[in-house]
């Protein structure tokens, strides 16, 4: 680990988020070392891991999609899967209830 990263990291702003998967791209450590360094938990890094991949990709096109568009999106797709997970809900509800009234008859 670099001086930069220490034990008495409370605060993760996004430049010290920055540094650490700077650290771990470069192999000068790992996503378990820095688990267990910090107290963070290995799904939390990787999501820092994944959302800095998509940060330099989008900064990597030939036209690259601002915030509000990356944020709309996002949210766009979001709201069609929330619509298909109520449906599905809704779907097994129903199937429930028609079970329900065939044990009863």
């Amino acid at each position: 680990m670099s001086k930069m990263m220490d034990d008495s990291i409370k605060r993760w702003t996004a430049k010290r988020k920055t540094a650490l998967v700077i650290e771990i791209i470069q192999g000068k450590t790992t996503v378990s070392e820095a688990s267990r360094s910090f107290d963070l938990t290995p799904s939390e890094i990787e999501g820092w891991v994944e959302d800095a991949k998509r940060g330099m990709e989008n900064s990597l096109r030939a036209n690259p999609l601002d915030i509000r568009e990356q944020y709309e999106k996002q949210l766009r797709d979001l709201q069609e899967a929330y619509g298909e997970a109520m449906l599905e809900l809704r779907a097994r509800k129903k199937l429930q209830a028609l079970l329900d009234a065939q044990d009863g008859n």
